[in-house]
């Protein structure tokens, strides 16, 4: 983590540098000088608090503060990172440890976009998305915030609004579900192609054997995202399980699972790399019957078969076949008409 966390403070240190050329009063903080405190994760670590009184102190001398992102300091005193994205999450930290109303994020994209653009030339740009809708955008495969950002965000009463670096534009407002009007039933079509299948054959049919193998899992960092059971069809018969991860902790989760599968006499441990995950995300699907029906005859029509179902209130994930994530993207964005521009209210700030 100490060699990871050298570009930021370079980048971070040079561009200070700069505005200080400029004529004005800059002054560059690591993580650790700016107060950012996390647990003991190396590379995924996640943030406790933010003592952000060096901070306050240079923005009242008119500094301008420029902080590392994407490292903080451990409880026992390391320099640790916050894995992916984590810079996201350090702008998001430090806003709502200074009592800022808004934390802009300047990016590559313009903002949210009902889908990827590169798959849907035709998505629109979102103004608004609430909270609950991005934070399941995010973890369904939208990589424009961080999901940890959003959360984050969400909890400390933080608005986001997230803009691009090289255009002049408003850009998309992610803010609290109450301050929204009435949404349209579907907001955005989202996807993966970065996830990873394990099916364990013959699971013993006995209580604490899913908690075995899932806190495993857990203890190795595993994120598991949708689980499937297969009941045995008889008395002493064994069961199956399936469940996705990210690609990425694909070799932990198998180390981690050698261990449970001989204890628990599991008798194989099966993966697949070839799969992908295509999600439909509204706040409008609380209170409309008939999504998750119209979203399995879309995919039907086009001859794409649904491996695995996950759901939650405002979400509809289908895991289906890598290569066949750009069509149903497409297909989902059009049978819902998301190109089509809603009536939605401006509230952010420009």
């Amino acid at each position: 983590d100490m060699l990871l966390s050298t570009g930021e403070r370079i980048s971070c240190a040079l561009c200070a540098m700069a505005i200080n050329d400029l004529g004005h009063r800059a002054i560059s903080l690591t993580g650790s000088q700016a107060g950012i405190v996390t647990d003991t994760s190396h590379t995924k670590a996640r943030i406790l608090d933010v003592r952000g009184d060096r901070i306050r102190e240079a923005l009242d001398e008119d500094r301008i503060v420029l902080v590392a992102g994407f490292q903080g300091v451990s409880t026992s005193r390391d320099v640790t990172t916050l894995g992916r994205g984590g810079s996201d999450t350090t702008a998001v930290a430090v806003a709502a440890a200074i009592g800022a109303e808004v934390c802009e994020i300047y990016t590559d994209v313009a903002g949210v976009f009902s889908a990827d653009p590169r798959l849907v030339p035709e998505a629109r740009k979102l103004p608004i998305v609430s909270f609950e809708e991005m934070l399941e955008m995010a973890a369904s495969g939208a990589k424009v915030l961080q999901l940890r950002s959003v959360e984050y965000a969400r909890n400390h009463g933080v608005r986001i609004h997230c803009r691009s670096s090289f255009e002049d534009g408003p850009g998309t407002v992610v803010l609290s579900e109450d301050e929204t009007m009435e949404r349209p039933l579907v907001t955005a079509v989202t996807h993966s192609t970065e996830e990873a299948r394990i099916s364990l054959l013959g699971v013993p049919d006995r209580p604490g054997a899913a908690a075995a193998i899932f806190g495993a899992l857990a203890d190795a960092g595993c994120i598991v995202d949708t689980i499937i059971q297969n009941e045995p069809l008889g008395d002493g018969r064994d069961a199956e399980v399936s469940f996705t991860i990210p690609q990425e902790d694909l070799p932990a989760a198998e180390r981690a699972l050698q261990t449970v599968a001989g204890s628990l006499g599991i008798a194989k441990v099966d993966t697949d790399r070839r799969i992908g995950k295509v999600s439909i995300v509204g706040a409008g699907m609380r209170s409309h019957p008939g999504v998750a029906a119209k979203v399995f005859e879309t995919l039907g029509e086009e001859g794409i078969n649904i491996e695995m179902i996950s759901t939650s209130p405002i979400k509809i994930s289908c895991v289906i076949r890598a290569d066949r994530v750009p069509h149903a993207v497409r297909a989902l964005h059009s049978a819902f008409d998301l190109g089509v521009a809603g009536i939605e209210p401006d509230r952010g700030p420009r």
